[in-house]
């Protein structure tokens, strides 16, 4: 069920207050979701899946910046549930995070209520579940926020948009990967990849001459995929809600928990082309296939497959450092991307965070600089909020890795003070590729590099007009540097999108503090915060 913005009637009755020196609110989107099991055959297996009102993969949300969205989760699934909004801020609202270090999971057969507003990010995002292995399940969908008419397109309006969630597959049901996993066992390599839910036949409809916005979203758990279209170009626009320099490409490397949109003008012949999402760093060939369809084409996509990288490493380095802020578009406020010069600003901190692979008492997990981290009974946020001690310390992980350090359990907090401005290293030893998210802010990603960054490296950052986005990937054997405003107050998660690398413990949490207890930089507990472990009494 879906209720969007308020009756006209109601819209003029703010508008009249407004006159009069009232506040008038955004308007509101309402959603009621549905969390339920059911069953799914995307690779010709049939499966249990995680859908959303009964719809696999979930209901794209659409809205504009500054709407208030506020999204009712009913948990009919036989264990806690919690969603988590990639790349959607909840600006001064990390009760709104969906993750185990700010809420308490849903309990099964109960609801709890999201409300998030909208604000400062333009662009292209997702949703998907937190909680244990979930993800791998399904429960994912689009989540879009579009501009307000006062705010100029830094490209011509297109006929129309289509929402792309793309992404690895297993044939095996989720519980089972969990318990894999539980048992001290690698994930194993996907089985498919889907676009919106299925391996082929979906269709995207245009007329000849005319440009359509593609919004794509890699939901999958553990692959990089590469997207093209058979015929077409792909001029990329936006990243994550940073308008880019629009660079024109063959294809695009999306890396897992990241999102992006490109324009695609419809120039060829009147018939109908192949798009194709294909795994990328690995030698099982995995693609997925739908169907560019021309209006009043009766000729199908012929063949070949348009060809696309495989391994390629460099190769989707050297693209990734083309994707470059336009400093000339307008952000959600109508004001320029680039009046932020982050390049003029000083270091106040840098975090040296190292991924790694090992075995505590015998099974594999995943950490960052020796700690695999454990989430403890109590939201780290609560306990916070509430000073609960014995939850967690500020003192559990290094700013940089302690060379020789053998991997241990711990629960994971680095202590920033707001409005810090902070360099970090994701620094990657391994032969894989890692790809990182930050809730609640974006950062800068001012270089790439390959083996152990230094300070040296330094002289290669971009200062001026690096991508502003909230996951990026680290390349296998390399390096990647981002800047960090600090701004937003709250617990907030930085996690690897790899998913079974997040299960076993590849995460942390920054905590953005200050010493006031203000509206103006944190909003308050909400009235339905739920409780759990040590936080059930107060």
């Amino acid at each position: 069920m879906i209720y969007t913005k308020f009756p006209a009637l109601f819209v003029g009755i703010l508008a009249f207050s407004s006159i009069f020196g009232l506040h008038a609110e955004s308007p509101y989107r309402m959603y009621e979701w549905e969390i339920t099991y059911g069953a799914v055959s995307p690779l010709g297996v049939s499966q249990r899946a995680i859908l959303v009102n009964g719809q696999f993969p979930g209901p794209t949300i659409d809205c504009e910046t500054n709407d208030n969205v506020i999204v009712n989760i009913i948990n009919k699934l036989d264990e806690p549930f919690l969603m988590t909004w990639n790349g959607v801020w909840q600006r001064k609202m990390s009760w709104q995070d969906g993750v185990l270090g700010t809420n308490c999971p849903i309990p099964p057969h109960s609801n709890w209520t999201y409300k998030m507003q909208a604000k400062d990010q333009i662009g292209t995002y997702s949703y998907y579940p937190s909680t244990s292995l979930h993800r791998a399940g399904g429960g994912f969908g689009g989540f879009n926020i579009h501009r307000r008419p006062v705010i100029a397109l830094p490209y011509p309006e297109p006929a129309q948009e289509f929402t792309l969630t793309v992404g690895d597959w297993y044939k095996t049901d989720f519980k089972v990967l969990r318990q894999r996993l539980d048992s001290g066992y690698s994930m194993p390599v996907p089985d498919g990849i889907l676009i919106n839910g299925h391996p082929s036949n979906t269709v995207f409809t245009g007329e000849a001459g005319k440009t359509y916005l593609f919004r794509v979203a890699n939901v999958g758990v553990m692959m990089s995929v590469n997207v093209r279209i058979q015929g077409h170009m792909l001029r990329l626009v936006e990243v994550e809600g940073s308008h880019v320099l629009q660079e024109v490409y063959e294809s695009l490397d999306i890396h897992p928990g990241q999102s992006m949109s490109f324009l695609v003008t419809l120039h060829g012949m009147v018939k109908d082309y192949h798009i194709v999402a294909s795994a990328r760093f690995t030698k099982k060939h995995l693609l997925a296939q739908a169907v560019l369809h021309y209006v009043g084409s009766t000729t199908p996509p012929a063949y070949p497959l348009p060809i696309g990288p495989t391994y390629h490493i460099h190769w989707s380095m050297k693209q990734a450092r083309t994707l470059r802020w336009n400093l000339t578009a307008n952000a959600a406020r109508p004001n320029p991307q680039g009046s932020f010069h982050y390049g003029g600003i000083q270091i106040t901190r840098t975090l040296i965070l190292a991924n790694s692979a090992g075995k505590i008492n015998g099974k594999k997990h995943y950490g960052v600089n020796g700690v695999s981290y454990v989430n403890p009974d109590t939201p780290l946020k609560l306990a916070d909020y509430y000073n609960i001690p014995n939850v967690f310390n500020l003192n559990t992980i290094k700013d940089a890795p302690t060379p020789g350090k053998r991997l241990d359990y711990g629960t994971s907090v680095v202590g920033l003070a707001l409005h810090d401005f902070v360099e970090i290293i994701f620094q990657n030893n391994e032969k894989t590729l890692q790809s990182w998210h930050l809730d609640g802010h974006n950062f800068f990603v001012v270089a790439y590099g390959a083996k152990k960054w230094s300070p040296a490296m330094r002289k290669k950052y971009n200062m001026i007009d690096s991508v502003w986005r909230t996951t990026v990937q680290a390349y296998p054997n390399s390096w990647t540097a981002v800047l960090a405003s600090v701004d937003n107050k709250g617990m907030w998660n930085l996690r690897s999108e790899i998913w079974h690398r997040r299960y076993l413990g590849q995460e942390l949490y920054f905590r953005v503090w200050n010493d006031e207890r203000s509206l103006l930089s944190e909003a308050d507990i909400p009235p339905n915060a739920l409780k759990c472990g040590k936080a059930v009494h107060y």
